[in-house]
């Protein structure tokens, strides 16, 4: 066999069940709990101008006639559009408008916008009640923590290390803080047993083994 057939890559096939999905599903199913989007009234009723922008935006706006108003003839409902400096895409965005003016009119609470309104408000409520249960969870795992802690039973007074002497007992502290006296007595006679030796020596007349001999 050759090393370039051991050396093959190997492939495997993961099954569709077993995939990983990395973005969300809030959308998609948001998405599902709505109904289609209105389409725009026919252009025949409909009844389009175009008129200067007001508001920030440059002269672009303020003094070209790029904004896009629309009239729905039957409902009488207008709209108006600048959201860009574009007049194609105010145009767009102005029928869109409309449509959703008009379905709002027609439909009332079964309109998209309603139930899309009714939907982040389940949402929203759904957040709130998650995280009010989360931080009662919270609570009451620091309370019951609070609980063990005052029902544990205190601990002994500590002895020093090496010494056996109780941190409580000021009679051992006393004891222990006293100087050893007898070590102390022992050598200051000694240091002044050997000064006074030396002072004899020092004293001494330097013939006076001679007299002891004659």
């Amino acid at each position: 066999m050759m090393l370039s057939q051991l050396l093959r890559p190997v492939r495997y096939s993961v099954p569709a069940a077993f995939s990983i999905r990395t973005f969300s599903n809030t959308s998609i199913f948001l998405a599902k709990a709505l109904p289609p989007r209105p389409k725009p009234p026919p252009e025949s009723e409909i009844e389009e101008s175009y008129v200067k922008g007001s508001g920030p935006g440059g002269q672009k706006i303020n003094k070209t006639n790029s904004a896009v108003q629309l009239k729905h003839i039957p409902t009488g409902i207008v709209v108006k559009s600048q959201a860009t400096r574009s007049r194609d895409q105010n145009r767009k965005h102005a029928r869109e408008l409309l449509a959703q003016r008009v379905d709002e009119l027609r439909n009332g609470d079964r309109s998209r916008s309603a139930i899309a309104g009714q939907v982040k408000q389940k949402r929203a409520a759904s957040a709130s009640k998650k995280s009010r249960r989360k931080y009662k969870k919270l609570e009451e795992e620091k309370a019951a923590a609070a609980a063990v802690a005052e029902a544990q039973p205190e601990t002994p007074p500590v002895s020093t290390e090496g010494d056996g002497l109780s941190t409580n007992d000021p009679q051992s502290h006393q004891s222990a803080r006293l100087p050893d006296t007898q070590g102390t007595d022992y050598t200051r006679n000694y240091n002044k047993g050997a000064i006074t030796s030396l002072r004899n020596k020092r004293n001494a007349h330097p013939f006076d083994h001679v007299k002891n001999f004659s």
